[in-house]
Order: C-alpha cells, then sequence, then structure tokens
C-alpha cells in the first residue's frame, strides 16, 4: 500500500495531535485500488496488516472505518499478545509461599514482578533460562508482588523487579532491578557454595 510522502495533523477537541494518512489506491490491496473499498479490520485476522487498516491512531486507539463508511472509535477492543513459550519457573502466592519457599529442602529463587511491569519481562526470560540450567538443583518461582502484598511487605519490596535467593528458609541474597544472566548466576552460585 502507498501513502502519501506528507502526514496532515488534525486537530481534535480531547486530542490535541493526530496524524492520519493519506490513502492512494494500492495495487495487489483492497478492492480495485479506491481507498474507499478498504475491509474492516474485523473481515481480516491477520496482525501484521493491521496496521495498514487504521484510518488514524492516537495514544488511546483507533478509528476504524467500516464498508457502510461509518467510523467505529476503539473497535475492535485491544489487541492483547500472549507469549506461547513454556514458562519453566512457576507462580507461586502467598497461600503457598511457607510450603514452597520457606521449608524446601533446595536453595530457591523467588522473582517478585507485577503485570505493568516490561522490565520483569525480560527478567522472566532470563529467571526461565536459569530454571532451565539449575533443574533439579534450583527452584524457580515467581510472585506477583501486586496480588500478594503481605509477602511483599515482609521481604521489604519497594519495587520490581526483585530476585530473592533462600536456602533452608531464609533470604540470603536480593537482587534489584534488571540484570544480566551471568550476575544472577552468580548470586546463586554463591548462595549453593554457602
Amino acid at each position: 500500500m502507498q501513502l502519501a510522502s506528507k502526514w496532515k495533523k488534525k486537530r481534535d477537541a480531547s486530542h490535541p495531535k493526530f496524524l492520519i494518512p493519506q490513502w492512494r489506491g494500492c495495487a495487489g490491496g483492497f478492492g480495485n485500488g479506491d481507498a474507499r473499498e478498504r475491509p474492516s479490520p474485523r473481515q481480516n485476522h491477520k496482525l501484521s496488516s493491521l496496521s495498514s487498516r487504521c484510518q488514524w491512531i492516537n495514544h488511546i486507539g483507533a478509528s476504524f472505518q467500516l464498508p457502510n463508511g461509518t467510523r467505529v472509535r476503539n473497535s475492535p477492543p485491544r489487541l492483547r499478545i500472549f507469549c506461547l513459550r513454556d514458562p519453566k519457573a512457576l507462580v507461586v502466592t502467598g497461600k503457598l509461599w511457607d510450603k514452597l519457599i520457606l521449608k524446601s529442602e533446595i536453595p530457591v529463587l523467588v522473582e517478585f514482578y507485577a503485570s505493568w511491569c516490561a522490565l520483569c519481562i525480560m527478567v522472566h526470560r532470563v529467571i526461565d533460562e536459569i530454571a532451565t540450567e539449575y533443574d533439579g538443583r534450583l527452584k524457580c518461582f515467581l510472585l506477583q508482588a501486586d496480588n500478594d502484598l503481605q509477602v511483599a511487605e515482609n521481604y521489604d519490596i519497594k519495587a520490581v523487579p526483585v530476585v530473592l535467593l533462600f536456602k533452608n528458609g531464609e533470604k540470603c541474597k536480593s537482587v534489584v532491578g534488571t540484570m544480566p544472566k551471568e550476575f544472577y548466576v552468580a548470586a546463586i552460585e554463591k548462595v549453593m557454595a554457602s
């Protein structure tokens, strides 16, 4: 699809700046090249083509033009993208904390995270790799700090992500923030050697 080389700015009372692409006919795109014949995003389930079907985009949502010419705001609902990876670190809750963490016979790594935290997702990947490498020698868990505030308060968790290492039910080491995998591995080796 070809877009005009310039973007027009449109003013709206609630949102001061919108960028509107000027559509031109598309060879091999929709219909006979007439921009008015674009199908609705609902008719195409390909995620990659969704952006080419938006008439205008803002920081809240998008406006889509239906085949009959009516404009629908914020429709379809926001897309949610789920990662299909198989996590190795299990989710623990406050109810199972004593049983899985404090009474464990082998060292335990717990990542405190929040669902809204982008850095936590990066740490999840590292923790999953560590869980695979140390399988049988180290248990790895994730705890959502927003849902289990009491556990987070007990361990003085003020920000996320935080990784705590436990051995024999006692907290041995804490790592605050996002660190390289080698940093976590060094902390784990130190706890296992003690």
